[in-house]
């Protein structure tokens, strides 16, 4: 009723699986402005929020001017209303410049208007939307671009292709992984087998 989003602001090593690596330090459940949150959505496209930073200024209450605390945070969820796409509540974790974060970042897919395999009518499977990283907080990329512009047929990009700031570690026990392919629609567009 107050235009509020319920909140919560914590280390990102609280949702570490070994209890003994989890601190409270610095946890806040708190609410937000949900204009705020909106205006920041527009501005950096929801597909991107989750890999993008923010500053946070923490106050004692709404409208009140005492800071309790400030900081750069990351968001890591965004729980919405299926059907009316409200905003429930947000999850964010600290990210101040030397921490190292694990985030999903998106994969963009670029190209494919002159990608070769695709203009003779194959598709692109998208295998991954996005890749785990360990980055340093200062590094954290919006989006990974991968581009598709001259694969033919049969063709893929692989996890290993992919380049990106070398403080970055990808998490995946597989770097041989595609991350896309361009995969024949039909038999019915592969030429006649002469017999």
């Amino acid at each position: 009723m107050q235009g509020r989003i319920p909140a919560a602001v914590f280390l990102q090593d609280l949702l570490s699986k070994d209890a003994g690596n989890r601190s409270a330090a610095k946890k806040h459940l708190l609410t937000v402005e949900k204009k705020q949150i909106k205006a920041i959505l527009n501005s950096v496209q929801t597909s991107f929020f989750c890999s993008t930073r923010f500053p946070l200024q923490i106050r004692a209450g709404s409208g009140s001017s005492h800071l309790v605390e400030s900081g750069t945070v990351l968001p890591v969820k965004i729980h919405m209303d299926q059907e009316s796409g409200q905003i429930l509540n947000l999850v964010f974790v600290w990210a101040e410049g030397g921490m190292n974060l694990k985030v999903d970042v998106p994969v963009v897919f670029k190209g494919e208007d002159v990608c070769p395999g695709l203009q003779k009518g194959g598709f692109l499977n998208k295998i991954r939307t996005s890749l785990k990283f360990l980055c340093p907080s200062e590094h954290i990329p919006s989006k990974i671009e991968v581009d598709v512009s001259n694969l033919d047929i049969e063709d893929r990009i692989f996890m290993r292709d992919i380049e990106v700031h070398p403080s970055l570690k990808l998490l995946s026990k597989n770097e041989n992984m595609p991350i896309c392919k361009v995969v024949p629609t039909s038999l019915g567009n592969q030429a006649p087998v002469d017999e």
